[in-house]
């Protein structure tokens, strides 16, 4: 059995059968964005739950398997709980004021980070208050912005699809369902892409986020409308509830679904079951969409767990006070999983969208934003290809999340008005 010492390093310690590297690995910088799955299959050769470096200077741990992330998300919060507060480095001062970790993982008055009854009380405000979307007027919403997005280069020939489509639509989309003027939506949508980048100007990115709330929570108190923040009003949250409710609302509708949207356009371009059969309707574009949540899930890393008293899972003791991170890409590209990688159309068995009592809590919209996002880009971009080689294609920083900086391509120039739709 190996131990990682704690005194007078902050590194966090695991017990393994195997050797684990000499110093827990780091899931951010250069070497990591570009392939992480490297990362995780070194740590799971060693065990199913290993200590990592999650930014400079941070330690926790990094579920790399699918039963490990299983087990601790259908076992929070009896063994595992979601409030930083448990987090002792945190307690003690010891993480950098500045630290991107520190702005992704810190306390906040919403669902996310609540166990027990403030957490049924918070969640059940967010659940009602998405029960209020109609889902067929958000379809509608989706296909008006994506095609005044697609119109504004589809005679070009050429586009970015991150820049110019994947990221701005869901954006709009959020302010749209929030009653958000689109000044102010922008401003929060632009933080919380900072936010999920884990870049070093987090702090200043997580104060911006919460002032724009706030703004829009003042603003909806005096001009309520049928909207998700007026709904969350009504649900009797208070100023703080609903600025950090905004925020974990539009922070996992936005950035997560625009790397939703790139990857299945990616996927769609480059793999050969998928490139052009799509736009014939031999293969659905659902299908490209479930494997995209099984291979390149949007959240790579998230959902902090703190171990609630002495918990070891497969030999592996867990160490109080350190957060637990649950690699869902890891857990989805497990190779013990009973099924081929390449054959995961319509299985919706991956964890994209988390499980237990912290799962997402309307995965049903996700899949309409995103579906009918491809759907359209689709329909107007005939002879869609990658204008680089897939080689030259950059990831953003993949501690959290798994996305591109650009995706360039070319088709054929389209300069009619959309006047049809698959079905």
């Amino acid at each position: 059995m190996t131990t990682h010492p704690t005194s007078g390093t902050g590194q966090c310690p695991a017990h393994t059968s195997a050797p684990p590297p000499e110093v827990p690995l780091p899931i951010y910088g250069p070497a990591f964005n570009a392939n992480p799955d490297a990362t995780y299959q070194r740590l799971r050769d060693v065990a199913p739950i290993m200590p990592v470096e999650i930014s400079p200077g941070v330690y926790g741990y990094l579920t790399v398997t699918y039963r490990a992330a299983l087990y601790l998300l259908q076992n929070t919060p009896s063994r595992f709980g979601k409030d930083p507060r448990r987090w002792e480095a945190l307690r003690r001062g010891q993480v950098p004021p500045d630290s991107p970790a520190l702005m992704m993982m810190q306390p906040r008055d919403n669902a996310l980070w609540k166990d027990g009854p403030e957490h049924t009380r918070l969640r059940r405000a967010i659940t009602a208050s998405l029960d209020g979307v109609d889902t067929h007027a958000l379809a509608a919403t989706v296909r008006q912005i994506a095609d005044q997005l697609l119109s504004a280069f589809a005679a070009d020939g050429q586009a970015d699809l991150v820049s110019q489509y994947a990221d701005p639509l869901p954006m709009l989309t959020m302010i749209e369902m929030f009653g958000c003027p689109p000044a102010l939506g922008r401003r929060i949508v632009v933080a919380v892409t900072r936010l999920f980048d884990a870049d070093s100007d987090g702090v200043q990115a997580n104060a911006e986020l919460e002032s724009a709330c706030l703004e829009l929570t003042r603003l909806k108190r005096v001009q309520p409308a049928r909207d998700v923040t007026t709904y969350l009003i009504a649900a009797g949250l208070n100023d703080a509830e609903m600025v950090q409710t905004i925020l974990l609302v539009i922070g996992a509708g936005s950035t997560p679904s625009s790397n939703l949207i790139m990857n299945s356009l990616r996927r769609i371009i480059t793999d050969e079951r998928f490139a052009g059969t799509v736009h014939t309707g031999v293969k659905p574009l659902a299908d490209a969409l479930d494997e995209v949540l099984w291979h390149t899930p949007p959240v790579s890393n998230y959902s902090p767990l703190y171990a609630i008293g002495e918990q070891s899972y497969e030999g592996v003791y867990l160490q109080e006070g350190f957060p637990i991170l649950v690699s869902f890409a890891a857990a989805n590209a497990d190779p013990a999983l009973p099924f081929a990688a390449g054959a995961r159309a319509g299985n919706r068995g991956h964890l994209a969208y988390s499980a237990g009592a912290h799962m997402c809590p309307a995965p049903d919209l996700a899949r309409i934003i995103a579906e009918t996002a491809l759907e359209c880009a689709v329909d107007r971009l005939a002879g869609l290809a990658l204008a680089v080689t897939p080689g030259e294609l950059t990831a953003r920083p993949a501690t959290f999340h798994a996305g591109l900086t650009a995706l360039p391509v070319t088709f054929q120039p389209d300069t009619h008005l959309p006047t049809t739709r698959r079905r």
